[in-house]
């Protein structure tokens, strides 16, 4: 279960999952520097719109993705504070596959695998490099990209997976229904 599992904030304390008992969390590895990078502006708009309902985000930054977030933890805040002014919580830059991955990560692609992308301009690139890298790559539950979300019902359950190329109106509609 969510609430067995913790993370290292950006500031080096532990945050115990179980502390968002009864709360939907949104689970999202960012990037600074990727072309979905700009989907901080919409995810803050949920924080604002549904945290007093409600909501939690855990953003993970990760550098596993084309090397997208090579800051550090402060960096990547300070970052994210200027061009998007975030205000909800940012973790430990951590890794989301892989012999380090967060034990977290591990749990939520056990729950929600890869289920294939949206239709979206970078669809095809991303397939293309996925691909040559693995012939086998759509048949594994890792993270393919930054920006892949994970969204945790109030009673601890994964009850979605919305890869970057998701349109964030059906991430926020998924919130809104478990909000009630």
């Amino acid at each position: 279960m969510i609430y067995d599992y913790s993370v290292t904030t950006g500031k080096g304390e532990t945050l115990n999952l179980g502390q968002y008992k009864g709360k939907v969390i949104l689970i999202v590895n960012t990037a600074t520097g990727c072309g979905f990078t700009p989907q901080y502006e919409p995810i803050e708009k949920l924080y604002e719109d549904y945290h007093d309902k409600g909501l939690e985000i855990l953003d993970i930054p990760c550098n596993q993705f084309g090397g997208q977030a090579p800051g550090s933890d402060d960096e990547i805040h300070e970052f994210c504070s200027f061009h998007f002014n975030t205000t909800f919580p940012q973790m430990k830059k951590s890794d989301v596959n892989g012999p380090n991955e967060l034990p977290l990560y591990t749990w939520l692609k056990s729950q929600k695998g890869f289920d294939g992308f949206d239709a979206h301009e970078y669809k095809e690139a991303i397939e293309q490099m996925l691909a040559a890298k693995d012939p086998e790559w759509d048949k594994k539950p890792d993270i393919k990209w930054n920006f892949t979300k994970f969204v945790v019902d109030r009673e601890g359950n994964v009850v979605a997976r919305f890869e970057p190329t998701a349109d964030m109106k059906e991430v926020e509609a998924c919130i809104q229904s478990l909000l009630g």
